[in-house]
C-alpha cells in the first residue's frame, strides 16, 4: 500500500463503539475516517472532507497500533 498514512485522533474514541476511530489517505487522495460499527461487527469508511475535522488534531498512527481487522479492510480499500 504505497503512499497510505494512517492517522488517530489520541483523544476521540467512537461514542458507541468505544474503539479508537482512524483516518487514512493514500498519496494525495481524499481522507477516510474509519470507525468500528458493534452491530455489524465490522469497520466501516467514510469519505472525509478537509473542513469536516481539524487535521491539525490528527497524529500519525503506527501501523502496530492499528487493529487487525481494519488493516485487512484497508487493504481491500486500497487495492494495489
Amino acid at each position: 500500500m504505497n503512499g497510505l498514512r494512517i492517522y488517530s485522533d489520541p483523544f476521540t474514541t467512537d461514542k458507541l463503539s468505544g474503539q479508537p476511530v482512524f483516518y487514512s489517505r493514500r498519496s494525495n487522495g481524499p481522507y477516510y475516517c474509519w470507525r468500528y460499527e458493534e452491530k455489524s461487527k465490522r469497520w466501516c469508511g467514510s469519505r472525509m472532507h478537509t473542513f469536516d475535522f481539524s487535521l491539525s488534531e490528527l497524529s500519525v498512527a503506527s501501523w502496530k497500533g492499528v487493529p487487525a481487522a481494519l488493516q485487512v479492510k484497508l487493504g481491500e480499500h486500497y487495492i494495489e
